[in-house]
């Protein structure tokens, strides 16, 4: 009799279930197969973060370590002269949401300036229009809000799978390992600020405007307005919200931008937009295509599923490899020492 190894059984099912589910969806069918793109709701809100406006003064780091009760985080590259007096986070991390960095090329000598320059960037969540984060959490943990847009997690529903880490093409969701119970952290737009008609703290703080809140149509009209101004025109800069419960305006110079507005079509669009003197991508803003990744793997899904598609693609993978074990066992070139021939017939142990 033929002893067939059990991982090599589900490592042939395996290997036919995935060539079927391929002829399913190839890669060049990905896009036609993908599902309808979500919508940002009317009134969703968020953030126009404007690199050229920036100082650099990490007040918006620790407006929010403030607002979201974050403990201060010292790297271990940097414990031996800071003994924990000082936040220095150099990223993203489970202790922080919200994070300046600085982009730098040669000299340093301009502002805003790609070759021999520098600029800084805000990291946080961009609160996609249709998030991968949401898409990939198999319990609901990551939800966006229908009426604001923002995108929140949920600890208590969280199991710690971290797929929302790995989903994010922003890198945001951080895992904080350092608890005993790790857990999830992520911007959420100072949600419960709003919940009592505040700003969120790092557009709150912001001196310069350079984060500035309130609802993405607006926001968006803004950016428009300041790429269409000459460099060097005297402009009115908003700060806080663009409402009447914003701080007083700055009267500043409009520096040089890239003509774009990143996050209005990356990914489906993201509520936080951007404003640069320099390249994107030179500042870790990633290069994405329009259609969003949920979009596309759950088309795909839905494909798959449908009809009962996914089983029965299964079902055939199993079978062929029933079929090629059979075949390779009658066969007296492959077949092991002991298996019967076609009449029965065994050569035995030797």
């Amino acid at each position: 009799m033929t002893t067939i190894d059990r991982r090599a059984v589900l490592r042939g099912a395996l290997g036919g279930s995935v060539a079927a589910a391929g002829s399913v969806a190839a890669p060049d069918q990905a896009a036609a197969l993908a599902r309808p793109p979500k919508v940002m709701p009317d009134d969703a809100v968020g953030i126009l973060y404007d690199s050229t406006l920036c100082i650099g003064c990490k007040a918006c780091m620790t407006g929010c370590k403030e607002a979201n009760d974050m403990p201060v985080e010292v790297p271990a590259s940097l414990a031996d002269w800071n003994s924990g007096t000082w936040d220095t986070p150099i990223d993203l991390s489970g202790k922080t949401l919200n994070v300046i960095k600085v982009y730098r090329n040669g000299t340093m000598a301009e502002k805003d300036r790609a070759i021999d320059g520098f600029a800084f960037v805000k990291r946080h969540c961009l609160h996609c229009v249709d998030p991968s984060c949401v898409s990939v959490c198999p319990v609901g943990a990551m939800a966006k809000d229908p009426v604001t847009g923002i995108v929140s997690h949920d600890p208590e529903t969280c199991i710690g799978c971290r797929y929302c880490v790995y989903g994010c093409p922003f890198g945001v969701p951080q895992f904080d390992f350092a608890g005993a119970f790790g857990k999830i952290a992520k911007c959420e737009m100072c949600s419960h600020l709003q919940a009592e008609d505040q700003t969120p703290a790092c557009c709150d703080v912001c001196p310069t405007g350079a984060s500035l809140f309130g609802r993405v149509d607006d926001l968006q009209a803004e950016a428009e307005r300041r790429l269409a101004a000459a460099p060097g025109t005297s402009l009115s800069f908003p700060r806080g919200r663009l409402d009447d419960r914003g701080h007083p305006p700055n009267q500043a110079a409009v520096g040089r931008y890239i003509d774009a507005v990143y996050g209005v079509d990356e990914v489906g669009g993201t509520q936080v937009r951007y404003l640069s003197g320099v390249p994107f991508h030179m500042l870790g803003l990633p290069d994405l295509p329009a259609r969003s990744f949920a979009a596309v793997s759950e088309g795909i899904q839905h494909t798959i599923y449908q009809n009962m598609i996914a089983p029965l693609v299964l079902l055939a993978g199993l079978l062929g490899f029933a079929h090629r074990a059979s075949r390779r066992a009658h066969d007296p070139e492959t077949a092991p020492l002991g298996a019967a021939d076609g009449n029965g017939n065994g050569e035995g142990e030797r």
